[in-house]
Protein backbone atom coordinates (compact mmCIF):
# COMPACT_ATOMS: atom_id res chain seq x y z
CA UNK A 1 0.00 0.00 0.00
CA UNK A 2 1.41 3.35 -1.01
CA UNK A 3 -0.53 5.58 1.37
CA UNK A 4 -2.40 5.45 4.67
CA UNK A 5 -5.86 5.41 3.02
CA UNK A 6 -7.03 3.45 0.00
CA UNK A 7 -10.31 2.18 -1.40
CA UNK A 8 -11.12 -1.42 -0.58
CA UNK A 9 -13.61 -3.68 -2.32
CA UNK A 10 -14.73 -6.60 -0.18
CA UNK A 11 -17.77 -8.49 -1.37
CA UNK A 12 -20.88 -6.41 -1.87
CA UNK A 13 -19.86 -3.53 0.43
CA UNK A 14 -17.09 -1.12 -0.39
CA UNK A 15 -14.92 0.40 2.25
CA UNK A 16 -11.55 1.88 3.04
CA UNK A 17 -8.28 0.17 3.83
CA UNK A 18 -5.93 1.90 6.24
CA UNK A 19 -2.23 1.32 6.78
CA UNK A 20 -1.78 1.70 10.54
CA UNK A 21 1.17 1.78 12.93
CA UNK A 22 -0.01 0.71 16.39
CA UNK A 23 1.86 1.61 19.57
CA UNK A 24 0.57 -0.64 22.39
CA UNK A 25 0.93 0.01 26.10
CA UNK A 26 0.44 3.78 25.81
CA UNK A 27 -0.72 5.83 28.77
CA UNK A 28 -3.91 6.63 26.88
CA UNK A 29 -5.42 5.62 23.57
CA UNK A 30 -5.34 8.19 20.77
CA UNK A 31 -5.21 8.58 17.02
CA UNK A 32 -1.98 10.53 16.64
CA UNK A 33 -1.94 11.35 12.91
CA UNK A 34 0.26 10.35 10.01
CA UNK A 35 3.63 8.73 10.53
CA UNK A 36 5.14 8.56 7.08
CA UNK A 37 2.59 6.69 5.01
CA UNK A 38 0.74 5.14 7.98
CA UNK A 39 -1.83 6.34 10.45
CA UNK A 40 -0.25 6.22 13.91
CA UNK A 41 -2.53 5.04 16.71
CA UNK A 42 -1.67 4.57 20.39
CA UNK A 43 -3.57 1.99 22.45
CA UNK A 44 -3.30 1.31 26.16
CA UNK A 45 -3.77 -2.45 25.87
CA UNK A 46 -0.77 -4.77 25.71
CA UNK A 47 -0.04 -6.67 22.48
CA UNK A 48 -1.21 -9.95 24.00
CA UNK A 49 -4.04 -12.26 22.91
CA UNK A 50 -5.34 -9.68 20.42
CA UNK A 51 -6.17 -7.05 23.05
CA UNK A 52 -4.33 -4.24 21.24
CA UNK A 53 -6.07 -5.16 17.96
CA UNK A 54 -9.46 -5.13 19.67
CA UNK A 55 -8.81 -1.73 21.24
CA UNK A 56 -7.56 -0.40 17.89
CA UNK A 57 -10.78 -1.45 16.16
CA UNK A 58 -12.96 -0.03 18.94
CA UNK A 59 -11.08 3.29 18.89
CA UNK A 60 -11.32 3.62 15.11
CA UNK A 61 -15.02 2.67 15.11
CA UNK A 62 -15.82 5.34 17.71
CA UNK A 63 -13.76 7.99 15.93
CA UNK A 64 -15.34 7.21 12.56
CA UNK A 65 -18.89 6.84 13.85
CA UNK A 66 -19.36 3.29 12.58
CA UNK A 67 -20.31 0.06 14.29
CA UNK A 68 -17.46 -1.93 15.82
CA UNK A 69 -18.31 -4.77 13.42
CA UNK A 70 -17.45 -2.48 10.47
CA UNK A 71 -13.76 -2.30 11.48
CA UNK A 72 -11.39 -5.25 11.27
CA UNK A 73 -7.67 -5.95 11.15
CA UNK A 74 -7.06 -7.74 7.85
CA UNK A 75 -3.27 -7.87 7.86
CA UNK A 76 -0.40 -7.74 10.32
CA UNK A 77 -2.37 -9.14 13.25
CA UNK A 78 0.77 -9.79 15.28
CA UNK A 79 2.84 -6.85 14.02
CA UNK A 80 2.79 -3.12 14.83
CA UNK A 81 2.22 -2.34 11.12
CA UNK A 82 -1.32 -3.41 10.29
CA UNK A 83 -3.89 -3.20 7.53
CA UNK A 84 -7.36 -2.26 8.78
CA UNK A 85 -10.57 -2.41 6.75
CA UNK A 86 -13.42 0.01 7.48
CA UNK A 87 -16.62 -1.09 5.78
CA UNK A 88 -19.16 1.42 4.54
CA UNK A 89 -16.88 4.48 4.35
CA UNK A 90 -14.73 5.66 1.47
CA UNK A 91 -11.07 6.46 2.00
CA UNK A 92 -11.89 10.14 1.39
CA UNK A 93 -14.60 10.06 4.08
CA UNK A 94 -12.21 8.42 6.57
CA UNK A 95 -9.64 11.16 5.90
CA UNK A 96 -12.31 13.85 6.36
CA UNK A 97 -13.61 12.43 9.63
CA UNK A 98 -10.11 12.01 11.05
CA UNK A 99 -9.04 15.45 9.83
CA UNK A 100 -6.16 14.11 7.72
CA UNK A 101 -5.02 16.36 4.88
CA UNK A 102 -4.41 14.14 1.81
CA UNK A 103 -1.85 16.60 0.41
CA UNK A 104 0.44 15.70 3.31
CA UNK A 105 0.51 11.99 2.47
Amino acid sequence: MCCAFAEDEAGARAGARLAVKVVPGARRAAIVGLLGERLKVRVSSPPERGRANEELCELLARALGVARSAVEVVGGESRPEKQVRVMGLSAARVRDVLGIDPSKQ
